[in-house]
């Protein structure tokens, strides 16, 4: 009988202990988008992945051009085709249109590569990034001694009542400066 009530009492302790730990957990809350955006690599990621996209715009669009003209010259060979040259005429167009198809394919393909690149790009220019980031939230949290960090930057989280921000936190912890308080 006194181990049973030794049991018990151990055991209320444990669990009032436990109730008392966990009802002191921090919870925190930050917005990574809000802080990658804010990171000098991103603004520079940015602008790389700009240059990227342009040139292979570019690239497609001088494929654009071309394909429009064999276009052009093919409806311009019919409007101009007689019952003398009728033959002739045919055969061109023919081969124009023949020619066209390879382009279709040529301009798919180098979409696809096109869309393909600007991926590997974008992998490789953000995921640094992104850890740079994570690694700067894990070290604030166990500095500030946090539990839980909740990222609202996602719409994942469908009711937020408060928590404390570490954002700026994060944002001091990888050395970018804080935005001027928007004037009311």
């Amino acid at each position: 009988m006194k181990n049973l009530l030794k049991s018990v009492v151990v055991a209320s302790g444990v669990l009032l202990a436990a109730n008392t730990a966990s009802a002191q957990q921090k919870i925190g809350h930050i917005n990574t988008a809000e802080i990658v955006q804010a990171t000098p690599e991103f603004k520079a990621a940015e602008e790389q992945m700009k240059t990227l996209s342009d040139a292979k715009q570019k690239e497609l669009q001088g494929m654009y051009t071309e394909y429009q003209k064999k276009q052009n010259d093919a409806n311009e060979k019919l409007r101009n085709r007689s019952e003398a040259n009728k033959t002739a005429v045919d055969a061109e167009v023919q081969e124009i249109a023949n020619s066209m198809r390879e382009m279709e394919t040529r301009i798919q393909e180098v979409q696809r590569v096109a869309q393909e690149d600007i991926g590997k790009k974008q992998q490789e220019l953000y995921a640094p990034i992104e850890q740079k980031v994570f690694t700067a939230i894990n070290a604030v949290a166990k500095e500030k001694g946090y539990a839980y960090v909740l990222d609202i930057s996602n719409g994942g989280i469908p009711y937020f009542g408060g928590g404390d921000d570490l954002t700026a936190d994060i944002k001091s912890k990888l050395g970018i400066a804080a935005a001027p308080a928007a004037k009311k």
